[in-house]
């Protein structure tokens, strides 16, 4: 009888220490399993925050050329291009400086014998009358906004055409800064700018000009606005 109370007994504490054992079992994966879903919301949140700082807008980025003109200072590019010389060298300085530009339409279209030289021409007599103004088309409405003029155009017989006095007359360029540029076969820009500059007074700033040849890169106009410009 004893023997077999003992027995029972036995089978009693394995039973009870085998329901311990689960509960604690249980209890651990429990842990287990609450930390890992903690460890899974913080991996998450960081891979989420992550994602948002890695995918936000980059800031834009300017150029130096663009930066000494751009805020600053609002710049309009002006040419003249009675062939078609001028006009590439006036988009490319528009577009390195981000400018706007403006060409000068002559009313009354220049024709290839108007432009023959030593003909007697048109352009021929025009050249030789300091006071000749051809007339323009349109006019720029909103000078006042602009702190920098680009002003291209050819040479014709040493000078630049009259039509650039025509222009130049039209405005009050006090206080702006003017920068001169010319294309041509073989003359330089020399006294073309000298005259041009008569036409104002000490109050306009008129930096020194540059001779380009025709098919001049766009390259080559940078490199040489970032020098007039940037200094």
């Amino acid at each position: 009888m004893k023997k077999s109370i003992c027995v029972l007994f036995f089978f009693i504490l394995l039973f009870v220490m085998a329901g311990c054992r689960n509960i604690a079992a249980k209890g651990g994966q429990e842990s287990i399993s609450g930390q890992s879903e903690v460890q899974t919301e913080q991996s998450i949140d960081y891979n989420k925050e992550s994602s948002e700082t890695e995918t936000q807008e980059p800031s834009e980025s300017v150029s130096g050329l663009e930066k000494e003109t751009n805020m600053e200072q609002k710049t309009l590019v002006v040419y003249f291009s009675a062939t078609g010389t001028t006009e590439p060298l006036a988009e490319y300085a528009a577009e390195i400086l981000d400018a706007d530009i403006y060409e000068i339409v002559p009313e009354v279209p220049y024709t290839k014998a108007d432009l023959a030289y030593y003909t007697n021409g048109r352009a021929d007599q025009e050249q030789n009358d300091p006071s000749a103004r051809p007339p323009i088309v349109d006019s720029v409405e909103n000078m006042e906004e602009y702190d920098t003029i680009i002003l291209g155009y050819p040479i014709w017989h040493g000078q630049a055409p009259r039509i650039i006095s025509t222009f130049l007359e039209r405005y009050d360029f006090s206080g702006k800064t003017i920068i001169p540029f010319c294309t041509s076969h073989s003359s330089g820009i020399g006294s073309s700018t000298d005259n041009l500059h008569g036409l104002f007074s000490d109050s306009v700033n008129w930096l020194e000009g540059k001779r380009f040849e025709a098919g001049t890169t766009k390259e080559t106009m940078e490199t040489w606005l970032e020098n007039v410009i940037v200094k």
